[in-house]
């Protein structure tokens, strides 16, 4: 299997905080967000990943989230980037913020048993793993 090429979407969220001295809104929070991913996505190597193009131009967005009540701001981001495995493209797409794939190279792709058995191994990882991680995050909140 030769390298994979894909466009993704993540949509950074960035939740309204007031303090003593004024806040920031939540737009100014998921900005902010956005580009320090965009900076960590373009300086730090991941593994069987390359950063091809990062695409900060779209609009900021705003919605009413209904679970917390409180108004909360997306800022997108695309990121164009080369995978050497489809494990390497789940890994790095597996993410609470992805939003949307689109697979530029190859048009069509054959996968082997063994191939197959790797992409629900690695995507049960991720997932456990994000299970985790938003345990920890439920667990601080209390």
């Amino acid at each position: 299997m030769g390298k994979l090429r894909l466009r993704v979407r993540f949509d950074y969220a960035g939740k309204g905080k007031s303090g003593l001295f004024g806040g920031k809104n939540s737009a100014d929070i998921a900005e902010a967000t956005r580009q320090q991913q965009a900076t960590l996505s373009r300086n730090v190597p991941i593994q069987g990943i390359v950063v091809e193009d990062i695409d900060m131009s779209q609009e900021v967005y705003t919605i009413h989230d209904e679970v917390s009540d409180k108004t909360v701001s997306f800022a997108p981001v695309i990121i164009v980037f080369s995978a050497d495995s489809i494990e390497d493209a789940i890994r790095f797409t597996m993410k609470e913020e992805f939003r949307k794939v689109e697979v530029l190279e190859p048009d069509e792709l054959n996968l082997s048993r063994l191939d197959m058995e790797r992409i629900f191994l690695r995507v049960n990882e991720e997932l456990r793993l994000n299970r985790q991680i938003l345990k920890r995050k439920m667990d601080n909140w209390k």
